[in-house]
């Protein structure tokens, strides 16, 4: 980057561009028109599919692709399919080996956290070792065989660039496009994770979520309970900045996935604690199938990205961002600082909707879904 980004003043709401929202939900549903879904592209943009499958994958597609996906159907799926099978199995037999006779972190607060990040010694080093490469290994199963990855240097004074080396970054945060992000950062660098509760209890993948050091969170809850893995974040975030073995946060600011051609509003989670954070850009070219996981069910979504050969994503590593005291003094300021670095250095389009317009977007979609 040739220049400093200078400091701006953090968004204020009544600056937002008020959008009106749609009908209720009950009114929605049944009820949309392909007119009402033209209105609804241009108003959640950040959430709609532009690639050959259309709103949902529900797209209709020429018979050449259609081919394609019966041929992959019976080759590639069941291969991919068993081979990523296989090395969950592996990582999951690694993570038993790594965790016998260790009890979980001690339960923080209402969110009663259990997960291994603070394991040391040779039991860290063969998590994280092995994890990595297991993970490198399901991105080949998913078609990612290479990823550019592309490091951006800040031209300035060769003793303030010195002085941000030597600032250890509290957290990764990143724009959030798919469930392909995760594995990205598990194979790049292993961080810890924000985590709906209930992964930690699913089979094979909750052992593993532990082991990553997730902090897991209850999103339908209406308690108290925001705050304290508000602080558990604060907390990890700072004590990655100042303990080299302690595991790094990743953390999804935008709070949801996007199409990847736009950055959501940042939370505040990750600048609470006022260390230093890396900002990664994560792109997905495509030319068929879409790897963003913005406006489709989970199931329906893996198996056409296992039906593609070959998927891409492009990777950007920013220079460590170092607040300045405003920044630590304003942790919106902050946020919204490092979203605006992110939107020029990735040349996304900044939008201010969130996870709410996404839902109502969702279930429009849905409605014209069943109506066809």
């Amino acid at each position: 980057m040739g220049t400093e980004l200078q400091p701006l003043q953090a968004d204020k709401p009544d600056q937002l561009q008020e959008r009106p929202l749609l009908k209720s939900e009950e009114e929605n549903s049944g009820q949309i028109t392909p007119e009402d879904l033209s209105e609804l592209e241009k108003r959640f943009a950040a959430y709609v599919r532009k690639d050959l499958y259309g709103s949902m994958g529900h797209g209709e597609l020429p018979l050449a692709e259609k081919i394609k996906i019966g041929v992959a159907m019976v080759t590639l799926v069941p291969a991919r399919v068993v081979s990523g099978i296989l090395l969950l199995v592996v990582y999951y037999a690694v993570c038993r080996v790594c965790t016998l006779m260790k009890r979980p972190d001690e339960p923080a607060g209402e969110d009663g956290q259990d997960g291994y990040a603070h394991l040391r010694g040779w039991r860290r080093k063969v998590l994280v070792g092995s994890g990595r490469v297991l993970a490198r290994l399901m991105l080949v199963v998913f078609g990612f065989y290479w990823i550019p990855v592309t490091h951006r240097s800040r031209t300035e004074d060769p003793s303030k660039a010195q002085q941000r080396e030597e600032q250890r970054p509290g957290a990764i945060v990143s724009n959030h496009v798919s469930y392909i992000d995760i594995l990205y950062h598990m194979s790049s660098s292993f961080p810890s994770f924000v985590a709906k509760r209930s992964v930690g209890k699913l089979p094979l993948v909750g052992i593993i979520s532990k082991c990553l050091g997730c902090v897991f969170v209850q999103r339908e809850s209406k308690s108290s309970e925001f705050k304290g893995v508000a602080g558990m974040v604060t907390e990890r975030v700072g004590e990655a900045h100042q303990n080299e073995e302690a595991p790094m946060m990743m953390l999804f600011p935008e709070g949801t996935t996007t199409n990847g051609e736009y950055l959501l509003p940042f939370k505040t989670g990750a600048f609470l604690s006022k260390a230093p954070v890396h900002p990664v850009i994560l792109k997905y070219p495509y030319q068929r199938f879409s790897p963003a996981w913005d406006s489709m069910s989970g199931a329906r979504h893996v198996i056409f990205l296992l039906c593609q050969f070959v998927n891409h994503m492009e990777v950007t590593y920013l220079p460590v961002y170092c607040p300045s005291q405003e920044e630590k003094d304003d942790a919106k300021l902050y946020a919204s600082n490092v979203r605006r670095l992110m939107a020029m250095e990735g040349d996304f389009i900044m939008s201010d909707i969130g996870l709410p317009e996404k839902r109502v977007y969702h279930n429009a979609l849905n409605g014209l879904v069943c109506q066809g």
